[in-house]
């Protein structure tokens, strides 16, 4: 069956422009300061590094992320922050995870992930910067919950996803609403399968 793009006829010069244009939109660096708007020094200070605009300014459109580059998919998830978060500092902790969690990407990428996952490294990175352990968790575990629903649904591995869970739950501890409601920003973006948030939510939250 024929998607309604597929089934278009699309002219060689037409073709062309698209062409250049995906030059362009993978090949310019935006402005992240603009884009992402930082509100303190901290924020302000990490857009400035290399290897934040190396990371923001990494990816191409693909499955879960039709944006492409992190720092677009950033920007939807600071979005989620501003609609979703309870109180002025949860707001500006699910910022500065926002801004952070996978800006290293670029970095897994090049070393392969069995090496490091990019939440790990970004974890590292910011340890330069950053004395919140309950921050620093949930950068490096963001992406935990979606493996764990991923070994109980799609790798059928029931008892590797409960030791995951148990897992994430012993090391958030008394900071999974942080970590849920975070989560939730981060999986409601593009065009991101939502079963794992649903799981997540009604096997650990009851909901």
């Amino acid at each position: 069956m024929l998607t309604f793009t597929q089934s278009l006829v699309v002219s060689p010069p037409l073709l062309s422009y698209i062409g250049k244009a995906k030059q362009l939109m993978f090949h310019n660096e935006p402005d992240f300061h603009s884009l992402l708007q930082p509100e303190n020094e901290l924020e302000a200070r990490l857009l400035d590094t290399p290897q934040f605009q190396e990371g923001l300014n990494w990816g191409k459109p693909r499955f879960g992320h039709p944006e492409g580059k992190v720092g677009l998919h950033v920007r939807e998830v600071l979005d989620n922050v501003n609609l979703s978060a309870a109180n002025e500092t949860t707001r500006q902790q699910l910022r500065l995870i926002a801004i952070t969690h996978d800006t290293f990407k670029f970095t897994e990428f090049q070393l392969g992930r069995r090496v490091k996952h990019h939440g790990l490294l970004a974890r590292e990175f910011m340890e330069v910067y950053l004395n919140d352990t309950t921050l620093l968790d949930i950068i490096e575990l963001h992406d935990e919950a979606f493996y764990c629903w991923r070994a109980a649904y799609i790798e059928n591995q029931q008892d590797a996803a409960t030791r995951r869970l148990e897992n994430l739950l012993e090391t958030i501890g008394e900071n999974l609403p942080l970590y849920f409601d975070f989560y939730k920003c981060d999986t409601q973006t593009g065009d991101k399968i939502q079963a794992p948030l649903y799981w997540f939510e009604q096997v650990v939250l009851g909901v």
